[in-house]
């Protein structure tokens, strides 16, 4: 079950970031390649910038350049890995365990208070209208390959197989006046970007299903050729036109300390390690059971 659960993510993602990549926006891989860790054994580190201006809500765009992006390191030591958005104080969990929910310690350390606990339901809880498609309603969904599908209300107590992706999200904006406000905004759209991520590696199984890791992982690579070739030549059209605010010329990263500095952004260094620092505040677990 792991080995398929873990496939079912690699592709997701891969198609995913595909499908949402374009018009100078998307998720451009700079890194994908092997490593080992003393802990967890050998696992991947990806390194990825994620483009996302338009996503922003007004209120933050018109702090940031007309290009922006934000840097994401991921180590994935199968069934553990850890996701960081560095300086912008962003760091993510996640642990896949053989069950639907219902382990109050995966992570094995302090309990999470339970009103900072959220269950993501990929069958009922409702998604933008934006992400929504038939095709991956899973009240409609059936499995030509493993015979699986509809979900029907209960299904997480009567489906088998099961497996359960804990996530532990902490996030942190030092900025006086945007803390909370951002901080909200983060946790609501990681929350979003996680329950269609999940929808979707079930919806996508026959696309996927038999596939052996060697398979995704060159599936994945090919994806990550044409989603950087389509991202770098909208970025270049883009550059090439007449900018719509001046006042921003220039392309730059939230992991610029420099810039983020003249924004009033208290920077803090993160170790370029796999360990997940322990300084970050206000965690909000997600646990979001896939089929």
């Amino acid at each position: 079950m792991r080995s398929q659960t873990e496939i079912g993510q690699l592709y997701m993602i891969s198609k995913h970031s595909s499908e949402q990549s374009g018009g100078g926006e998307g998720v451009e891989v700079v890194r994908n390649e092997p490593c080992t860790d003393p802990k967890h054994g050998a696992g991947q580190i990806t390194e990825k910038r994620i483009y996302l201006n338009s996503k922003l809500p007004t209120w933050i765009r018109k702090f940031v350049p007309m290009v922006f992006y934000i840097t994401e390191t991921a180590w994935n030591f199968y069934p553990y890995t850890c996701s960081f958005l560095p300086r912008f104080h962003v760091k993510i969990e996640t642990h896949f365990e053989n069950d639907n929910g219902c382990n109050e310690n995966v992570f094995g350390d302090d309990p999470t208070p339970k009103d900072s606990v959220c269950f993501l339901d990929i069958l009922s809880d409702p998604i933008p209208d934006k992400h929504y498609k038939k095709s991956e309603d899973l009240s409609n969904w059936v499995s030509q390959k493993t015979g699986r599908g509809p979900l029907v209300d209960g299904w997480r107590n009567t489906t088998k197989p099961i497996m359960c992706s804990y996530k532990k999200v902490t996030c942190s904006f030092e900025v006086y006046g945007f803390q909370g406000r951002t901080e909200d905004f983060i946790h609501r759209n990681i929350r979003d970007i996680l329950l269609v991520g999940h929808r979707q590696a079930v919806a996508w199984i026959d696309e996927w299903h038999g596939m052996t890791l060697e398979q995704v992982r060159e599936y994945e690579r090919k994806q990550q050729e044409e989603t950087n070739s389509k991202l770098n030549s909208d970025i270049t059209c883009t550059d090439s036109a007449p900018p719509m605010r001046p006042s921003f010329t220039r392309s730059m990263s939230v992991t610029d300390e420099s810039s983020l500095k003249k924004m009033g952004v208290k920077t803090v260094d993160i170790p370029s390690s796999p360990s997940c620092p322990s300084s970050l505040k206000n965690p909000v677990r997600l646990n979001s059971t896939p089929e």
